[in-house]
């Protein structure tokens, strides 16, 4: 992540040479996924995100906001309706760290106690710099899942990826130069690991790690039973996973009348 923040900062205080207004605030919501271990609801929660921004905007309708943004997501087989799901019994936690730059677009004229729309939807899109670790509970200690190349890897996947942020939402300017917002937005990770489940079960005997071999079926802790067979199916097949953040933001905007006149 050190690498690719001076850029995105870079890109930023360019784009926002020649605005007109500094906006500053802070997130605070909830995080979700979709990936193998729920791969079908779009809008479940499994975890609290919170995180800040600061914001430059050109006139009323285009700004650049740089932001970063802490987020917990979570999932466990043994809470799905799907009872294969149930059967495979795995879990993970993640923390998402996330670095973006976005451009938002709003439908009316909102400029903070000066245009006469004191609310607008907005849309934005953009790109992002996400860390993440998935770690489970085995045994009643906590282990990185990377580490132990679950799937068989020859190497530990990236703990890093760019992602796209776009999403949708809505500001309101409740009181003077003060805002608040609500917000959906949605990332294309480049990776199907946020989850550490991706592919098909490992050849057992090839794995030296006794931790390594629990971790990656865990299938049969309840009833003794192991079902992952070599090159069976263990995740979804997905090319990506996708997570989400969700929720509402306070930010105040440095406003003087000569920047838009």
């Amino acid at each position: 992540m050190p690498k690719i923040l001076p850029v995105i900062f870079l890109l930023f205080i360019t784009f926002g040479l020649h605005a007109q207004s500094w906006e500053v605030g802070g997130f605070g919501g909830g995080a979700g996924y979709m990936g193998d271990l729920n791969p079908n609801n779009p809008l479940k929660i499994s975890g609290v995100a919170f995180g800040g921004f600061v914001k430059r905007n050109f006139n009323g309708y285009l700004s650049v906001k740089a932001a970063y943004t802490l987020g917990n997501i979570a999932g466990a087989d043994s809470t799905s309706s799907n009872a294969q799901t149930r059967s495979r019994n795995l879990s993970f936690m993640t923390q998402l760290s996330e670095v973006s730059l976005v451009g938002e677009f709003n439908f009316m004229k909102y400029i903070p106690s000066i245009s006469q729309n004191v609310y607008t939807p907005f849309i934005y899109v953009g790109i992002a710099y996400a860390g993440y670790r998935p770690v489970a509970n085995y045994d009643g200690q906590t282990y990185d899942l990377r580490s132990f190349e679950t799937e068989g890897q020859t190497k530990p996947y990236s703990n890093n990826t760019i992602s796209i942020p776009y999403g949708a939402g809505i500001k309101y300017n409740f009181s003077g130069s003060w805002n608040i917002i609500a917000d959906i937005g949605y990332r294309n990770p480049n990776t199907d690991y946020l989850d550490d489940v991706s592919g098909v079960y490992p050849d057992k005997t090839k794995m030296t790690n006794p931790i390594s071999i629990a971790l990656s079926d865990r299938s049969g802790e309840r009833t003794g039973v192991y079902l992952g067979t070599p090159g069976s199916q263990r995740g979804d097949m997905r090319a990506r996973d996708t997570y989400l953040f969700i929720g509402f933001s306070i930010s105040y905007t440095f406003i003087t009348q000569k920047c838009y006149y």
